[in-house]
């Protein structure tokens, strides 16, 4: 039995689409995550300086960063992702079969950090695939000030399936509601975390403090995500298989 996720939350992840977990990770994991987060920073900006622009797909130089897949090169990460906390969360929610799907860090500078649209994490995988799991994990206490992330519920985005996004000019972002619903915001301290469907509906504020907002998503599948080739979308990095911890 899970001593981190209760059979009740479980029960509301299923029925709502998240779920908010208080206190799982230790602070010292999450300061070893905080300098990780901050030397990957570093290289995207000199990458981003070499070619020449201020913009990169969804990154914008000193406003928002979305760095993914830095695990293999970074301990700290390994032994978060693969750890006891996100295998007890992970077996709860996905079951015998787990496997990691992506990492990345999702940052909001400071009094600038910009917005983020409407939008299921689904809706930005064209690949067939079932519902994964995304683990939202603060790296700084957000709140609604700071550019938090806001949630809608199943019933009231009206859906549970995958939705056909339109992109947004100018920010990139791929947009699937146009409700006016403003969603349910997630006041985190770091350490905790939320977890939601990749068909829940959610969006972030902009930050509008004088400190940067940094976060780490860690998404996992209950299957192989591949392209219509066969190869990996991004990650199939197993985790436990047949019930069976890999890791």
């Amino acid at each position: 039995m899970s001593t981190i996720i209760t059979n009740e939350q479980i029960e509301q992840y299923k029925r709502d689409g998240f779920v908010i977990l208080r206190n799982v990770i230790s602070q010292e994991m999450i300061q070893k995550i905080q300098g990780e987060c901050e030397r990957f920073i570093k290289e995207k900006d000199a990458e981003m300086d070499a070619k020449g622009v201020e913009v990169d797909e969804i990154n914008h130089k000193g406003k928002r960063y979305f760095i993914a897949m830095k695990n293999k090169s970074s301990q700290p990460m390994q032994e978060l992702l693969f750890g006891k906390e996100m295998e007890e969360i992970t077996r709860s929610i996905l079951g015998d079969d787990v496997y990691l799907f992506l990492e990345q860090y999702v940052v909001k500078a400071a009094d600038k950090g910009m917005k983020f649209a409407w939008h299921q994490d689904s809706g930005y995988v064209k690949e067939k695939h079932n519902p994964y799991l995304s683990c939202w994990l603060p790296l700084d206490d957000v709140n609604e000030e700071n550019g938090t992330v806001y949630l809608l519920t199943y019933d009231e985005a009206g859906t549970k399936e995958r939705i056909d996004h339109t992109l947004e000019a100018g920010t990139n972002d791929m947009i699937g509601y146009a409700g006016d619903n403003p969603g349910v915001p997630a006041v985190l301290n770091k350490g905790d975390i939320a977890l939601f469907s990749s068909v829940c509906f959610h969006r972030s504020g902009s930050n509008n403090t004088d400190k940067s907002r940094r976060v780490l998503l860690m998404q996992y599948s209950d299957q192989p995500i591949l392209k219509d080739d066969g190869s990996p979308l991004y990650l199939v990095d197993p985790f436990v298989v047949n019930g069976k911890l890999q890791k």
